[in-house]
């Protein structure tokens, strides 16, 4: 084992954080294949209420996600202050629209919380834990619940 997986294991994972309206959410570092600036997408019929289109990026059609749309917040109005995380999810690969992107974060397991209790059904299935780091409070989701198989599939 390399120094940097024993580091890995001694310390934990890492996280990307960033900002969805006035929310902070985070996911897996190793589901991040980029982040890249805002691009106008190409709109496509028929697609669900929270694909704002697609982009051509470097030779692949990319879906793009409005991930506060998706997590039945308000849906984000793209400016060229928005980022698109280019992120595996499940067999696909999609781009997904925040606000910014904050911090890259080393936790431990132990850090995580559970979602609490008055939390919808929905919050329960794509949260993995809250986390209380630095004086804010953070959400971990699983980009595989945010869009099962089946969903990432049509997109």
């Amino acid at each position: 084992m390399n120094q940097a997986a024993r580091n890995l294991v001694q310390w934990g994972r890492e996280l990307i954080a960033f900002r969805v309206g006035d929310q902070e959410f985070c996911v897996n570092v190793m589901s991040v294949r980029e982040i890249r600036g805002w691009t106008p997408a190409t709109p496509m019929p028929h697609s669900p209420h929270y694909m704002l289109g697609v982009i051509n990026l470097r030779g692949a059609v990319l879906p793009i996600i409005d991930l506060s749309a998706r997590l039945g917040m308000k849906p984000a109005e793209p400016t060229v202050r928005h980022v698109i995380i280019v992120a595996q999810v499940n067999s696909r690969v999609v781009g997904l629209l925040v606000d910014a992107v904050s911090d890259i974060l080393t936790i431990r397991e132990e850090q995580i919380q559970a979602v609490p209790d008055v939390a919808t059904e929905f919050e329960k299935n794509f949260a993995r834990g809250i986390l209380a780091i630095e004086g804010r409070m953070v959400c971990l989701i699983e980009l595989e619940s945010v869009f099962p198989h089946a969903e990432s599939e049509a997109a």
